[in-house]
């Protein structure tokens, strides 16, 4: 821990109790288990009321929670950072409240987008002004651009550099037209009009403090002020405005190459996510997302005044030039849909596909058959040496299945972010290898929000997603079905997403096998053999 002002104290296995005292004393003190979304809260009311302060402070006590209970050497150093952020960020909140005055100021908050007071605080004379968000608790201070009435979010300390709001950060297009629609997913562009010039490119010290800087720390907790509420890449069970604002922040954090959001991908965080689609915060969410990867687009193919349908295709296709095998088949399925190809990941992608050859596997399938031992990742990994080490780098940076991953994860969340903005009752999606993947984040976010268009059938081909997660998410989130096609003679699924997820079985492999009746497996096994034959030979039901 970096600080004497947040305490912390096991009780029983899964328990805890966490005290923050201000250094006037006010106490604020938290109590729950390791599960608890939202703790039981006591203390002075002027702790108590801050959203912020609670959920950094109960962040803190399940990260400490956690680095006490693992072994593993590399687990406990992640967990360590995280809570000495958290108790960083607690402190520094609770050092603020003291100094809470009458004075107060409109304006919209940068941390949590609402338009709202802040409430001032008297700061020595020599330290940066601050406020405190009176919506969620974040400190905030006066955006540095001229004539600007936005409140900015404050970094901690008394350093005096400029602050700039979110608008003028360009992590958010505009305050007031968060909420707008668009008529067609192709307009997407128009979502990400900004009102203001981007005035952080002056400065270096200008996205400090920003979550979209992607660095784990005190300024970064400080810009999403209920960071950490749910905790939820630690444990399950998201729920409430903590849940919401904890899976926002995680999301706008971080170079994909650099893990992002934790390495959960979009998964994870979906209910988080979903809860926002279609307001400020889920704006902002999808604008970070769309401006990190230079390949997103949406273009349509065909019109047409059917049910909409979107494509995505995965790492062994998306850099073909050529749709001509993807289209037939959904024109096939779907002659009076308009059609859009969601174009995503160039980078990533490229850099997986360099690794993958055509139709690998095919014979190693053969020589394994029978072997049920070769659907480990160790034994995939002796089949595709030597791309093997690559594919099993502990090194985030150095391995390009997993930034993948997280950019597929990604790209379902943006995707659901502009489905939600859409004047549009109901999609289809149709995604392959990893584009299915994306799909599924997408359609599951999508269910979570009562107010996003309805997600009318998906059909996935060779998904590059594990079978064990739980499936309900899913299920309800589609109001038809689910055609899941798979094939055991994939080689892609079969040995190198088994070598890279450490011997997870996909489900564009074995199917999903689950008990949901709207998901339905199609074993296309007679008719693919290897990862890029679904488009050709695959008919749509």
């Amino acid at each position: 821990m970096t600080t004497d002002a947040v305490l912390f104290k096991p009780v029983s296995h899964d328990g805890m109790i966490c005290e923050v005292r201000s250094p006037f004393g006010l106490l604020l003190r938290l109590e729950g288990t390791i599960t608890a979304v939202e703790p039981t809260v006591e203390g002075d009311s002027a702790m108590t009321g801050n959203t912020a302060l609670i959920h950094n402070a109960w962040a803190y006590a399940k990260n400490e929670k956690l680095f006490r209970r693992f072994k593993d050497e590399k687990k406990k150093q992640s967990f360590r950072k995280l809570a000495d952020a958290h108790a960083d960020v607690a402190a520094e909140i609770a050092k603020l409240v003291d100094g809470l005055g009458d004075d107060t100021r409109p304006g919209w908050c940068s941390a949590c987008y609402a338009r709202t007071t802040h409430h001032k605080v008297k700061t020595g004379r020599l330290s940066l002004s601050a406020y405190l968000c009176e919506t969620c608790g974040g400190p905030t201070l006066k955006c540095a651009a001229p004539q600007c009435d936005n409140m900015a979010t404050r970094g901690a300390g008394s350093a005096r550099i400029p602050r700039f709001c979110a608008e003028h950060r360009h992590e958010l297009p505009s305050f007031e037209r968060a909420a707008d629609k668009i008529a067609t997913v192709d307009a997407y562009e128009q979502l990400r009009v900004f009102d203001k010039s981007n005035l952080s490119r002056g400065s270096k010290y200008a996205m400090a403090g920003a979550f979209a800087a992607g660095v784990v720390g005190t300024g970064g907790l400080l810009a999403a002020p209920a960071v950490g509420g749910a905790i939820g890449t630690l444990v399950g069970g998201y729920a409430g405005a903590a849940a919401i604002s904890y899976g926002l922040a995680m999301l706008g954090g971080g170079a994909v190459a650099a893990g992002g959001l934790g390495m959960v991908g979009g998964t994870y965080v979906v209910a988080a996510v979903g809860a926002a689609l279609g307001t400020a915060l889920g704006a902002s969410i999808t604008s970070a997302y769309v401006s990190e990867d230079k390949s997103f687009a949406i273009r349509k193919f065909r019109d047409g005044p059917g049910i909409p349908v979107i494509v995505a295709r995965g790492f062994t296709t998306e850099k073909d030039p050529n749709w001509k095998s993807a289209m037939q088949m959904v024109e096939k399925r779907y002659p009076d849909s308009p059609i859009y190809r969601l174009h995503w990941g160039s980078k990533e992608l490229s850099k997986l596909a360099a690794l993958a050859v055509k139709n690998v596997g095919a014979k190693q399938a053969a020589a394994a058959a029978g072997n049920a031992a070769a659907r480990a990742g160790k034994v995939a990994a002796k089949k595709l040496a030597p791309i093997a080490p690559a594919l099993l780098a502990s090194d985030i940076l150095k391995n390009p299945w997993h930034t993948a991953v997280v950019r597929a994860d990604r790209t379902g969340v943006a995707l659901a972010g502009i489905l939600a903005r859409t004047q549009v009752e109901s999609y289809i999606l149709v995604g392959h290898s990893l584009g299915a993947r994306a799909m599924i984040t997408a359609a599951e976010t999508m269910g979570t929000s009562k107010d996003a268009p309805r997600i009318d059938t998906v059909h996935l081909l060779g998904a590059a997603e594990g079978k064990k997660a739980d499936w309900r998410p899913l299920s309800e989130a589609v109001t038809g079905t689910v055609n899941n096609y798979y094939s055991t003679k994939d080689g892609v699924l079969k040995y190198m997403y088994a070598a890279a997820q450490m011997g997870s079985v996909a489900v564009g492999l074995r199917g999903f096998e689950c008990k949901y009746s709207n998901i339905k497996d199609r074993n296309v096994s007679a008719k693919v053999a290897g990862h890029s034959e679904y488009f050709d030979n695959v008919r749509l039901l």
